[in-house]
C-alpha cells in the first residue's frame, strides 16, 4: 500500500478566503480614518497624507473592482496584506514614540493580527490535502497541519465525495473531496483501515 493524498475543501480555509475582502476593507477604512485625523493636525505633511489616501484608495479599488483578484491571484492579496502590516506597524511605533500609548499599542496589535493572517493566507496558496500514510493521517488545519498516529484514530469513514476522521480525543474532522474518489482509491483507504484499525 502506497501513501495516498486526497485534495479536500477545508471549511476554515474557505472562510478565511472569503473573509479576506472584509479584512482588506477594514484595513482600508482604518488607513482612511488615520489620513483624515492626520489632515486635521497643524503640522501635517501633504506627502504623507497623499500616500495614506493613495494606499486606502488602492485597497478599496482592489476589493471593490477586482472581486476575484484576491482569490485568483494570491500573491496580489499577500502583497496588500504585507502593506497593511507595515502600515499598522509603522503607525504603532510612531504613536508610541509620541507617547500615545493606547493608540500605539492598538496599532501594534493590529499589525500582529494582520501578520497572523498573512501567515495563514500564505498557507492557502497550496491546495489542502488529507494524506494517509503507514504511520498515520495528516489533515489540513490552521495555523499548522495536524498529524495523527494510527493509535490516535478511532475510525475513518471514506465515501466517494467526502472523508470523516474520528480521533481518540473525540474530535471529528470532515472534509469534502475536490474530486470524487476512484474505486481503487476508496479500496486503498479501506485497506489502510483494515490493516491499522482492524475495521
Amino acid at each position: 500500500m502506497n501513501s495516498l493524498s486526497l485534495p479536500v475543501v477545508h471549511p476554515s480555509f474557505q472562510k478565511l478566503k472569503h473573509a479576506g475582502r472584509l479584512l482588506h476593507l477594514t484595513a482600508g477604512g482604518l488607513i482612511l480614518v488615520h489620513a483624515i485625523s492626520h489632515f486635521n493636525q497643524p503640522q501635517s505633511s501633504p506627502i504623507y497624507l497623499g500616500c495614506l489616501l493613495l494606499m486606502a484608495l488602492d485597497i478599496f479599488i482592489l476589493v471593490l473592482a477586482g472581486k476575484n483578484i484576491l482569490t485568483d491571484m494570491p500573491k496580489v492579496n499577500l502583497f496588500f496584506r504585507l502593506v497593511e502590516i507595515l502600515f499598522f506597524l509603522g503607525i504603532g511605533i510612531t504613536l508610541l514614540v509620541e507617547k500615545q500609548w493606547a493608540m500605539g499599542i492598538l496599532h501594534l496589535a493590529l499589525s500582529v493580527v494582520y501578520s497572523y493572517l498573512f501567515y495563514c493566507e500564505k498557507k492557502l496558496n497550496s491546495e489542502e490535502y488529507v494524506a494517509i500514510h503507514h504511520t498515520g493521517i495528516s489533515v489540513p488545519s490552521l495555523p499548522e497541519s495536524k498529524f495523527f498516529l494510527w493509535s490516535h484514530i478511532n475510525g475513518v469513514d471514506a465515501r466517494y465525495d467526502c472523508i470523516i476522521i474520528n480521533t481518540s480525543s473525540n474530535k471529528s474532522y470532515e472534509f469534502d473531496l475536490r474530486e470524487n474518489l476512484a474505486f481503487e482509491e476508496l479500496d486503498q483507504i479501506h485497506e489502510f483501515c483494515r490493516h491499522y484499525l482492524g475495521s
